[in-house]
């Protein structure tokens, strides 16, 4: 089974919220997911972002593949820096 960490749009329309959720890659964009980790919501000013960094690394750890978006918001939470660092530990 492959898995992503991508974002699963909830809220009404115009209304823009993100649940950030760890999915199979065939499963639809606001289909099943296996696990929610977070929450974004761009609106908001600024905007309000949430997310359970252990959850995150295991998931990371486990081989999921994060979406650019995903990626940018780990990136701003500095959990991707977290996770790589700690990857090089491990290699070295």
């Amino acid at each position: 089974m492959s898995v992503k960490i991508r974002l699963m749009r909830v809220g009404r329309k115009k209304v823009d919220k993100y649940r950030i959720v760890v999915a199979d890659v065939e499963s639809p964009r606001d289909g099943r997911f296996v696990e929610n980790i977070g929450f974004y919501h761009p609106q908001n000013e600024p905007s309000v972002i949430k997310i359970d960094e252990e959850r995150a690394l295991y998931w990371l750890s486990k081989g999921a593949v994060p979406t650019l978006k995903v990626r940018s918001l780990l990136k701003k939470q500095g959990i991707l820096a977290k996770f790589n660092q700690a990857k090089r530990l491990q290699s070295a």
